[in-house]
């Protein structure tokens, strides 16, 4: 998930102005609700194109949101119970009870499965990093003893991705293998996030984890790299420069994640499609993994302090910016395979903790298509006009 964001943008309040007008459907501006089980589906809408997608928990699994998955979604992400941390929180000791009713349900109704993620620098366990004598291998100053502890990690980390991907191989389509690997400072030089990973075994824990995953990988899955403001030009460029090393070496990345938490005002529409064809020019498959469009700018202040506050104007020029996404999705089709939604509807988002966390635990957002009482929104109209 998005952790930070450097780039100045327009709060989403100002930026009616700044998009093209017309796009949205009249049937947006009913004042009756209209549930999302009573309209056509929205991978139905791009069937000719990508497979469209949700993130879920597994309690999500029954009641109005499985109604709402099986409606409109064809793909299936788990939003944190496939991390480390919940898959192998004790060496050895694996816990798939939850990842695996995500399985179920998705085989149960015909959906592909992304797995999402087998290596992060966050939710992962400190085990991982502990040497032989329960110490923190960062800590290690002698040469001999470091070469040890990477060899350790790297032995770990196979073991992991083993483990999972022999299990699911027969039920993901997509692997999110490395995520977020990329430093969002401009002025690192080498332009890879200094994670335990990365201060332990440099770049071969990246290398490590796709060639684990293509081993024991079904031979049609693909495997991706996954980062957040893939759109910035500086994190950007580090990612395709560390892809294009990675590929000469033979590492197996088939594609680019690029997780697309954004916001009303930002990325513009430009600097999204030359990321997507930027990474298309090295013979990557694209897909967008974690969509949500947030109301704010950065950081979200103010935010509205209720769900009920937020004006209908704000629903509206949020509609044109998925439109104009979608448009652009649909035109560069051919080299993107999927759009995965990273929540259902507004009544489930990791943006409302945060909204809450820059407005002294007061505020809310709302960044998808359906509301809060699964009732399509104007931006369901403009990506479905």
């Amino acid at each position: 998930m998005l952790k930070v964001l450097r780039k100045p943008v327009i709060a989403g309040v100002a930026l009616a102005m700044l998009l093209p007008m017309g796009a949205v459907s009249q049937a947006s501006a009913s004042s009756e609700p209209v549930s999302a089980l009573k309209v056509k589906p929205l991978d139905e809408r791009y069937k000719k194109f990508f497979t469209v997608g949700t993130a879920v928990e597994p309690y999500q699994l029954t009641g109005q949101d499985a109604q709402v998955i099986k409606r409109h979604f064809n793909s299936i992400v788990a939003e944190n119970v496939m991390k480390p941390i919940n898959i192998q929180p004790e060496e050895g000791k694996y816990n798939f009870t939850e990842a695996d009713k995500i399985v179920k349900f998705a085989k149960e109704n015909g959906m592909d499965v992304r797995f999402h993620n087998l290596v992060w620098h966050s939710q992962v366990p400190d085990w991982f990093f502990l040497d032989k004598q329960a110490k923190p291998m960062v800590d290690e100053t002698n040469p001999l003893k470091r070469e040890q502890n990477k060899k350790l990690l790297l032995k770990r980390l196979e073991t992991h991705i083993k483990t999972i991907v022999k299990r699911y191989k027969n039920d993901v389509k997509s692997w999110d293998v490395v995520n977020e690997a990329i430093d969002d400072n401009p002025q690192n030089a080498k332009g890879l996030r200094e994670s335990p990973w990365y201060k332990i075994t440099g770049t071969d824990y990246i290398k490590v984890a796709f060639k684990t995953a293509k081993r024991y990988a079904a031979k049609d899955a693909k495997l991706y790299i996954n980062d957040y403001n893939t759109e910035v030009n500086s994190k950007r460029d580090n990612l395709y420069n560390l892809i294009k090393d990675m590929k000469k070496q033979g590492v197996p990345i088939d594609g680019v994640g690029h997780q697309s938490h954004i916001q009303i005002g930002w990325p513009s529409i430009k600097e999204t499609e030359d990321s997507i064809n930027l990474f298309s020019s090295l013979g990557l498959d694209n897909q967008i993994t974690e969509l949500d469009v947030s109301l704010y700018g950065w950081p979200p202040v103010p935010a509205y302090p209720t769900y009920g506050a937020i004006p209908q104007y704000v629903f509206q020029t949020q509609a044109e910016r998925y439109n104009a996404l979608f448009e652009l999705y649909e035109k560069l089709g051919d080299k993107i395979s999927n759009v995965t939604f990273w929540g259902i509807a507004d009544n489930h988002t990791w943006l409302n903790d945060r909204a809450k966390q820059y407005n002294n635990g007061v505020g809310v957002d709302a960044p998808f298509v359906f509301d809060t009482d699964y009732n399509v929104k104007p931006a369901y109209w403009a990506i479905m006009d």
